[in-house]
């Protein structure tokens, strides 16, 4: 039953083994990296004033909100204006041509902190979004949890990536991170979506770690 590829009518006894895996697997990562997830929230807490969590609302499967967790990287009360015409530009295919070294991705963005910088290279701020696996919002494996505004600049052709949950790493983070264009990224979640089994889930959770660890597409 879990080698089947998975379309919209995927058999509930698939989606509960998946919902089994990332319970399991989300359990045993919030005990085993407890002494980190203190050591980042004291690190994240003297850095800068501020809450140790960052909550944002996220559009989850079938498009209904929610609110992702992460450990907070940016000065509290920062202004996203130049991140949102960066994407905005983004998705409408707006910026200048790429030569393949750059990333697509604000590079000095001054609302980041020291401590936020070393946390993002090495994906730290997202370990909390470990709890939103638990409480069923997101899985491990799945399409970048979108944010509300940047839907509505999506394309048709995007929408599919809805059918499923987000995740915490996907097909766009191991085969290039921020080194893909925002639409890249997209076609890659809908890609995962069309192919999706039990199998690819494990060899994109096994591919994760050595790119998160490298660093690689990160800023």
């Amino acid at each position: 039953m879990l080698l089947q590829r998975v379309r919209p009518g995927r058999t509930l006894t698939a989606e509960a083994a998946t919902r089994f895996r990332d319970a399991c697997l989300a359990g045993i990562l919030v005990v085993a990296s407890s002494p980190l997830l203190l050591l980042v929230g004291i690190a994240v807490a003297i850095s800068s004033p501020g809450p140790i969590l960052f909550r944002q609302e996220r559009v989850g499967r079938h498009q209904r909100p929610f609110h992702m967790l992460k450990f907070r990287t940016m000065a509290v009360d920062s202004n996203d204006e130049v991140h949102r015409e960066f994407v905005t530009k983004m998705l409408r295919d707006e910026l200048p041509h790429q030569d393949g070294d750059e990333l697509f991705k604000l590079t000095e963005d001054e609302r980041i902190t020291g401590v936020g910088r070393i946390l993002r290279r090495f994906s730290l701020d997202e370990l909390p979004q470990l709890f939103n696996v638990l409480s069923g919002q997101m899985s491990l494996v799945g399409p970048r949890p979108a944010l509300p505004w940047e839907v509505e600049l999506f394309q048709p052709r995007h929408r599919k990536r809805f059918e499923v949950k987000p995740g915490m790493t996907g097909l766009w983070q191991v085969k290039g991170r921020s080194s893909l264009s925002m639409n890249q990224a997209l076609d890659l979640d809908v890609q995962y979506v069309d192919r999706r089994t039990f199998w690819l889930d494990l060899g994109i959770l096994a591919r994760t770690v050595p790119v998160v660890l490298s660093g690689r597409g990160a800023s």
